[in-house]
């Protein structure tokens, strides 16, 4: 690979032998190199297409500091296999920038904790939240700064992309509060607080959360439609659940002008039954 430009020492805009532009990242990559100069591609920790296709100037990569840039890719390693996710291109340059800027506002005193840290990312997404939370101790710890609150909710969110397959950061907190809600309305339905601990929660909120994904993407299921007897049959053995996801219907309507399709109603119908009944035996 052939030096073609320095944004800082540590990222570079370089070509390969077909022509093909890279960002690279790395430790010094870009040190008192010249154009047409080799690059020590040992020294390459990330690399990116240049032309990221998510619309980012890629001279953007000028303004982020080098510490940046290392800190992110600590804070990458650390995730990845915590989570066993992977990050994309993408997602890494938007965990940097974000970095850069917490890093910013940390060292000029500055706190935008609003009230963000919220119970039901913790209780939502609690792997996730763990990894963010040791992730700005990483953060704390390397850059010598005190981030707020706030930064382990933004990181959580940061982290729940990275298994997403491209969900962009707003859509996972739009997500996020509508699962919220959810859970709300069938804690009010049912009278009780449902157990964020057990297996039938985590895979309720995980079936919402697919359910959203698809949404907000706009794909549709590619399982075969479901036979309309079956609904007719939740609704005659599970009343109260089937109630429950008419009110969740009129709630995505009313939130996001969603509408539940059958065999998204029989699903959410047994397991709303499940993460109500069964969560005492577990």
């Amino acid at each position: 690979m052939k030096f073609l430009k320095n944004f800082n020492n540590n990222a570079a805009l370089v070509v390969d032998d077909q022509g093909v532009e890279w960002i690279v990242v790395g430790n010094g990559v870009g040190f008192g190199k010249h154009k047409g100069d080799q690059i020590d591609e040992q020294k390459i920790q990330r690399r990116f297409v240049a032309t990221l296709k998510q619309n980012v100037d890629i001279d953007s990569f000028q303004d982020l500091k080098p510490q940046s840039f290392m800190i992110t890719t600590q804070v990458v390693h650390l995730v990845e296999p915590l989570l066993k996710v992977s990050f994309s291109d993408y997602q890494y340059f938007v965990l940097a920038d974000h970095i850069d800027f917490a890093l910013k506002r940390a060292n000029d005193g500055i706190d935008v904790d609003n009230g963000t840290v919220r119970w039901e990312v913790k209780k939502l997404f609690p792997k996730e939240f763990q990894a963010a939370t040791k992730a700005v101790e990483l953060i704390n710890s390397t850059a010598d700064v005190t981030l707020p609150k706030s930064e382990v909710v933004f990181m959580t969110y940061h982290f729940i992309n990275a298994g997403s397959d491209g969900s962009k950061l707003q859509e996972t907190i739009k997500i996020t509060k509508l699962i919220s809600g959810i859970i709300d309305i069938v804690q009010y339905q049912f009278q009780m607080r449902l157990d964020p601990e057990s297996f039938n929660y985590n895979r309720f909120v995980a079936r919402l959360r697919a359910l959203m994904v698809q949404r907000v993407s706009r794909t549709s299921s590619t399982g075969s439609e479901l036979d309309q007897s079956l609904l007719q049959l939740m609704i005659a053995k599970y009343p109260q659940a089937y109630a429950t996801v008419e009110r969740i219907d009129t709630f995505l309507q009313s939130k996001a002008g969603w509408r539940l399709e059958p065999d998204d109603k029989v699903y959410l119908t047994l397991h709303i039954w499940r993460v109500t009944h069964r969560q005492k035996s577990e």
